[in-house]
C-alpha cells in the first residue's frame, strides 16, 4: 500500500510561484512513477505533469508546459512540483498520484494510489 501526503499549498498572488512537495511511504519509491492533477469545485479532474519511475521522462499539457516543472527525488521519496508564473486560473486543490506503470502517464485513471491534496489559491 502506498500513502502519498502532498504539502505546499498556500495563498499567492498571480505571477509568484509555489513549490508541491509529495512524500511517499510504503513499496519500493522508484518503482511507480508519479503524476499531479488538480481539481476546482464543479470541474473536472486535469491533469498537471508527470514522472517517469527513473525521472528520465516527464509529460505536461499546454496549460502547464514552461511554467511548471515536475521532479522526483528518490533518495528522499518525494515528488515535487515547481510552479511560476502562477495565475488566477491554477486555484485549485492538487493532488499526488502514483502508478506501478512505467509513465509518464497523464491518464487518472492509471493511477491506483492518490494523496488528500493541498489547496493553491492564487489572487489577481
Amino acid at each position: 500500500q502506498v500513502q502519498l501526503v502532498e504539502s505546499g499549498g498556500g495563498l499567492v498572488q498571480a505571477g509568484n510561484s509555489l513549490r508541491l512537495s509529495c512524500a511517499a511511504s510504503g513499496g519500493t519509491f522508484s518503482s511507480y512513477s508519479l503524476g499531479w492533477f488538480r481539481q476546482a469545485p464543479g470541474q473536472e479532474r486535469e491533469f498537471v505533469a508527470a514522472i517517469s519511475r527513473s525521472g528520465g521522462r516527464t509529460s505536461y499539457p499546454a496549460s502547464a508546459k514552461g511554467r511548471f516543472t515536475i521532479s522526483r527525488d528518490n533518495a528522499k521519496n518525494t515528488v515535487y512540483l515547481q510552479m511560476n508564473s502562477l495565475k488566477p486560473e491554477d486555484t485549485a486543490g492538487y493532488y499526488c498520484a502514483a502508478s506501478f506503470l512505467l509513465g509518464p502517464l497523464a491518464d487518472h485513471r492509471q493511477y491506483a494510489y492518490w494523496g488528500r491534496g493541498t489547496q493553491v489559491t492564487v489572487s489577481s
